[in-house]
């Protein structure tokens, strides 16, 4: 499901500097290779500016995904080679944390700024 304006989110649950917050990850966003950031709840409004290290990212879109629906490309557009990486890098950070195929997360999709 894809939310085309934020009328339609629900109310932000955190901040937008607490989006990107792993310095590994936000290398990967400056550099491009990580294009999007799963997250149990909403961080940024459509539109908003992340900035990282002097550069801006605007939020494109936010939509929600269940884990289980999560494919190799979303994996490759979160900084990661495969599905497994990616898996194991989360489960990793979550210490006790299964990945649940129903468990739905809030992908928060984004792009340098022109």
């Amino acid at each position: 499901m894809t939310i085309e304006n934020n009328t339609s989110l629900p109310p932000k649950t955190c901040t937008i500097e607490k989006l990107v917050t792993i310095p590994a990850d936000i290398d990967k966003v400056v550099d491009g290779q990580k294009t999007a950031t799963r997250r149990n709840g909403i961080y940024a409004d459509i539109g908003e500016v992340m900035k990282l290290k002097d550069k801006q990212f605007i939020v494109e879109r936010i939509y929600q995904q269940k884990l289980g629906e999560v494919t190799e490309s979303d994996a490759r557009q979160e900084g990661y080679q495969s599905l497994e990486a990616y898996k194991q890098s989360i489960l990793s950070m979550h210490p006790g944390m299964k990945w649940v195929p129903n468990m739905k997360v809030w992908v928060h999709e984004y792009a340098p700024a022109k």
